[in-house]
């Protein structure tokens, strides 16, 4: 047991961004990297967890949840900024622990990112799925797939009398997608960050259009009253939530914090920036600004346009197109629309958190703590392509068989947990090593990092202990695999003896 808390050296971790024959390619700069944030942040967090949270958590005051979840991940992003500008290595979070906190702890969080990249990306292959199917319903004569085969085997359909109707067997939508853009990151970042700024573009297109236009549908009294009074609601799945008041703002903020997920993705792909120490501060800071100010429009707009009740029956799949689809009168054309922005943009969700999930492993693998086959570079596009299909089938399988508010929430409170433990870690190196120098620094260091682990433990609490049980499992399952061969075969620790 003793060494478990051995660092990596920070002249080590630099010395590895040169290394000709262990990196990736240099192709991206600061507007790419924005562009990767707002690929990866706007997506299913806005388009579908924004309705499961004012459903089941907050109603209207869903905007207040993403309010909270914003304030916690500005203290993680600058956080994240200053560790991104310091250390500019792939491997995000599980890299800085490694610097700062050990070797045990960059295993957990390294092991705990899984659930923000590869089963964040499992939840939004779910939703791509759902969107997929309403799109058919929009085409005259398309055949819509089949409710067996979009759905896990968890799922059932029942009529309105609640008798089972149909029952879910395989996911298939979301599994084609994970598979094709598996495959795209294969062939290179270049092309991927091209695919994705063009989606980018979309999207965000597509969110302000429906903002301007939404606006004028609001029915005030859906906003009244703004904060329901505290009572519990049961989903679908059968699982009680707490709704309004001050327990269902901080489960609200759990829920939609799933939305912000992917401005701690850029800092994944430090080793491809051209400037890393110049642009990782303005990816990370700046694609979390953009975001935020849409999503609490966005999210004022969606709930005054539709009921809760809307989100917890016929709405709860594909609720923004239901929304629209209702209550907006000759606008169907933008329901339409707005579908097949939100496939598209999905898609670029899912190309950022598999990218974020094979270089987090592509470090750990360098670093000996899982199998060298995650390293591996392909000799012409180089990039980590059987990391790729390894996490291929991981993520697919979740996504083809697990229900999506269940993966959903098992990311949210990953994330929550990397970010604390970044936080930590920043505060811990300013202890430990004040003179190190940092292109970019966090503001009011210790208490940026303290009011971030504070309103990320806060959100963690608002998610109820079914989540709580679950982060625990997930996380001694990843200490079994530690203790018995990452430990074994630590490359640092072998050093060390």
């Amino acid at each position: 047991m003793a060494n478990l808390s051995l660092r990596k050296p920070m002249d080590q971790l630099l010395t590895e961004v040169d290394d000709p024959e262990r990196s990736l390619k240099k192709t991206l700069g600061p507007a790419n990297l924005i562009a990767l944030g707002i690929g990866a942040i706007i997506g299913a967090g806005l388009f579908v967890r924004t309705a499961a949270a004012a459903a089941n958590n907050a109603g209207p005051s869903v905007t207040l949840g993403f309010v909270i979840a914003a304030v916690g991940c500005a203290f993680a992003g600058l956080c994240y900024a200053e560790f991104a500008s310091m250390i500019p290595v792939a491997g995000s979070a599980y890299t800085y622990s490694y610097a700062t906190m050990g070797e045990l702890v960059a295993w957990i969080i390294g092991w705990d990112l899984v659930l923000e990249y590869g089963i964040g990306a499992a939840t939004v292959g779910i939703a791509w799925s759902e969107y997929l199917n309403k799109l058919l319903e929009f085409l005259p004569g398309s055949p819509t797939v089949p409710y067996a085969w979009c759905h896990s085997p968890f799922e059932v359909l029942r009529d309105a009398t609640g008798a089972v109707v149909s029952h879910g067997i395989m996911n298939v939508p979301a599994l084609f997608i994970i598979l094709a853009l598996s495959l795209l990151l294969i062939r290179g970042m270049r092309e991927s960050a091209f695919v994705n700024g063009l989606i980018v573009i979309a999207k965000v297109a597509i969110v302000i259009l429906v903002i301007i236009t939404g606006w004028h549908f609001i029915n005030p009294a859906n906003h009244n009253p703004y904060i329901p009074a505290p009572t519990t609601v049961v989903d679908s799945q059968g699982v009680a939530h707490h709704f309004g008041g001050i327990r269902g703002l901080l489960g609200a903020a759990g829920v939609v914090f799933f939305a912000f997920i992917g401005f701690d993705a850029v800092s994944t792909a430090a080793q491809e920036s051209h400037n890393p120490k110049r642009d990782m501060p303005i990816g990370i800071l700046g694609s979390l600004a953009i975001c935020t100010v849409l999503y609490i429009l966005f999210a004022h707009v969606l709930t005054g346009i539709a009921t809760v009740q809307d989100f917890r029956t016929a709405g709860r799949e594909a609720s923004v197109a239901y929304a629209i689809t209702k209550y907006m009168a000759g606008y169907g054309w933008l329901a339409k629309l707005v579908t097949v922005a939100i496939l598209a943009g999905f898609s670029s969700v899912i190309l950022v958190m598999l990218m974020g999930q094979s270089r987090v492993f592509f470090s750990m693998s360098r670093d000996g703590l899982v199998p060298k086959v995650f390293s591996e570079v392909h000799p012409r596009y180089r990039t980590p392509w059987k990391s790729n299909l390894l996490f291929f089938v991981f993520v697919g399988s979740f996504a083809a068989f697990i229900p999506g508010d269940i993966v959903g929430d098992m990311t949210s409170i990953g994330t929550l947990f990397a970010f604390i433990l970044v936080c930590a870690g920043v505060w811990i190196l300013r202890v430990r090593d004040p003179g190190l120098h940092r292109e970019f620094r966090t503001p009011l260091v210790p208490l940026v990092p303290i009011l971030g682990i504070l309103v990320c433990a806060a959100m963690i609490f608002g998610l109820g202990w079914p989540n709580w049980l679950r982060l625990g499992i997930w996380l001694v399952v990843g200490l079994v695999i530690y203790f018995g061969y990452s430990r074994h075969h630590s490359k640092l620790r072998a050093s060390a003896r």
